[in-house]
């Protein structure tokens, strides 16, 4: 357990990690590619650990240096491996890896850890198996383990049934160029987290594969190819920048976070205009972005189905801002590391907010912070609950958060880098 010691306006400069997303997606495309690619700034973290070797079970070779990572690319040949591919809680590992396993010429299982086999992923299933893949769900659950006799993919029109977890058709896009007959992605239902896919696409491209859709991702034509290595910066992570945006709206004070770029790949950095319907300055600079506080903040209205993981963040800034914070079209929360939506709902509420709960939303009637005070907060694993509410404990004395270790899954100094803010 770790306690947050409040502090005045914080006034700081910083950077954050590479980007969790693009640090994931870089590396299925450097390891399908032919020849060898450096991805620079990559994020170092649990989940990019269960990601690279899990890639490397599959007879890749990647080597981990401080600045850079050099991957050998395969050009798409998959190995056999005769050990369970574990992934942990890793859901964008777990679905993106699947689908690479499907390229392979052998029997594979997907595997994960307790939570894992409670997050579906039945819809990534049947567009696989309209592209001819046998795959099922070891329990029947249309959740993992899955077990994959794979023979490559036919290729072909199928169809996503859903749309809500922008993760499946980030998979499917990133292995189709690989199959046997040019690819064609047909998506059912409104899509979310729509700039994940655009970062999936920017990815793509980068690596010489260029993908046509329709402007509503309800449909897509991938052509056949191979990647190319090349050297890929990863952007620092929009996520988790965003503590560190609502430390600075929180307290009053001004915090530049360094090597997010304007404009970004990342839909999570679309933060930071709410924070500026909320009152806060906000300062783009080169690679920087810079938010400066303001009191009061006021609450908002804000459909956040694009920006899943930073709902948590922005919910607890709305515990102290003045008036009523609807956050609409976050269903989806609940099928992340834990049910997100309750658990900011329940945690918000140990601290003194009043917060309602509705099957796709949360109103937050904020009054300034004024009736928030310390309690003990439960992080259900959860690296996102852990750091979301260490923001709040800048300004509430006595917010203790258990379980702290959890942040290694994304940003494993996190703690340290906290600590910078004062």
């Amino acid at each position: 357990m770790i306690e947050i010691t409040p502090v005045g306006k914080v006034d700081v400069t910083l950077a954050v990690p590479g980007s969790k997303s693009l640090t994931q997606r870089a590396l299925i495309a450097a390891s399908l590619a032919e020849g060898t690619s450096r991805l620079m700034g990559p994020l170092a973290s649990e989940d990019t650990e269960y990601s690279s070797g899990a890639l490397a079970q599959m007879g890749m070779t990647i080597t981990k240096g401080d600045d850079f990572w050099t991957v050998e690319g395969k050009a798409g040949v998959i190995s056999p491996t005769k050990e369970s591919i574990f992934l942990g809680n890793n859901g964008t590992a777990t679905r993106f890896l699947t689908s690479v396993a499907s390229l392979g010429n052998s029997s594979y299982v997907i595997d994960g850890d307790e939570r894992m086999y409670e997050r579906p992923i039945g819809p990534l299933m049947q567009a696989l198996q309209g592209w001819g893949v046998d795959i099922s769900s070891e329990k029947g659950t249309d959740c993992p383990p899955l077990n994959i006799n794979a023979n490559g993919l036919l290729g072909g029109e199928t169809v996503l049934p859903e749309g809500k977890s922008s993760q499946y058709l980030s998979s499917l896009l990133l292995v189709a160029p690989y199959a046997a007959k040019p690819a064609t992605l047909k998506v059912e239902g409104e899509v979310f987290s729509k700039p994940y896919v655009a970062m999936t696409l920017s990815v793509m491209a980068d690596f010489g594969i260029v993908v046509e859709c329709a402007s509503d991702y309800s449909s897509f034509t991938i052509p056949q190819g191979c990647y190319k290595a090349m050297d890929y910066n990863v952007e620092g992570d929009a996520s988790n920048a965003s503590y560190f945006w609502a430390a600075a709206a929180v307290t009053g004070g001004s915090v530049t976070v360094s090597n997010v770029p304007v404009p970004s790949l990342q839909g999570d950095a679309m933060l930071v205009p709410l924070l500026g319907r909320m009152g806060c300055e906000v300062i783009k600079e080169g690679n920087g972005i810079t938010v400066k506080g303001s009191k009061p903040l006021q609450g908002i209205t804000v459909d956040m189905a694009d920006m899943p993981d930073v709902v948590p963040t922005l919910a607890v800034v709305a515990a102290f801002a003045e008036g009523k914070t609807e956050i609409k079209n976050i269903a989806h929360l609940r099928i992340k590391e834990c049910d997100r939506l309750n658990a900011v709902v329940t945690e918000l509420t140990k601290l003194g907010a009043k917060v309602e709960e509705f099957p796709d939303s949360m109103i937050i009637h904020g009054d300034g912070g004024k009736s928030l005070h310390g309690a003990e907060i439960e992080t259900y694993n959860d690296h996102r609950m852990a750091m979301c509410f260490a923001v709040a404990g800048l300004r509430v004395p006595g917010v203790k958060i258990t379980g702290e270790g959890c942040v290694a899954k994304s940003f494993p100094d996190f703690w340290e880098r906290f600590a910078l803010l004062k």
